[in-house]
This record gives C-alpha cells, structure tokens and sequence, in this order.
C-alpha cells in the first residue's frame, strides 16, 4: 500500500473509532483479523473486535481519537493516536483521560488490517480514570 492510500485508511480508521459505531472499526479488519491491546490475548474475528472497540465507546460516550502519526519501516506500519474522553458509561467515574499510544499493523492480501498489536500506558490510564488527566 503506497504512502497515500495507507494515509486515507489511517484517516477513515481514526473517523471510524469516532463513529460510535463499533462494527465500522472492525470493518478495518481481515475476517479473522486480531487486535490485541497491550497484554491482552487477541480478539479475533470481526465479531470480537468489535466488542472491543465497543467496550470503548460505551466507557466514553464522547470517544474521540486523533491520529498523531503514522510511520512506516518496510512493511511495518505504525498508528499513533490520542484517545480522549470523559467516562460517563455504565460504572464509569465520570473523569477525563487523555492516553496516546500507538498500533502496530500487518496488513493481509485483502488490503485490510490482518493484526494489530496495540499499546498504552495502563497504569497511566488506570490513574486517570480514578483522577483524571492533568488537563482537558
């Protein structure tokens, strides 16, 4: 994927965690495409990524996703984001977060994501949803 068109997708990826929609991210996805998010075992499949693209945006109501960068070294590419948001979903704390980190993407014959590995910094995220970022 040249340079341009790895960008659109980025784009239409980043407007798809926005969506509140979340079969729209797994749509990004090979059919037996994984995400993983730092230690966690990979959802696989469409069905399971979109659980847990959802499990986001019912813990943020106001998700939004900006991509920082993107990078590529050879066929390893690289997405960096800023997830903000306030958790108000159910049993939320009501606090901001602001966390950045970045996926690490393999893309499949079908120009889709084949695996994602996924990273932020849980213990970071995990204090602010108990006090809330140092700033909106």
């Amino acid at each position: 994927m040249d340079a341009t068109k790895l960008n659109d997708f980025a784009t239409m990826y980043t407007a798809a965690w926005c969506s509140q929609n979340a079969a729209s991210v797994a749509a990004f996805f090979a059919d037996h495409g994984s995400l993983k998010v730092n230690e966690g075992s990979p959802a696989v499949g469409r069905t399971a990524i979109t659980a847990v693209a959802q499990g986001f945006m019912t813990a943020f109501p106001d998700l939004v996703i900006r991509m920082d960068r993107l990078t590529m070294n050879g066929a390893q590419v690289t997405y960096h984001w800023t997830l903000t948001g306030t958790n108000t979903g159910p049993d939320g704390t009501g606090k901001f977060v602001r966390i950045s980190g970045f996926e690490e993407w393999r893309f499949g014959p079908d120009g889709l994501i084949a695996e994602s590995k996924g990273r932020f910094d849980a213990a970071d995220y995990q204090r602010q949803l108990n006090a809330g970022a140092t700033s909106h």
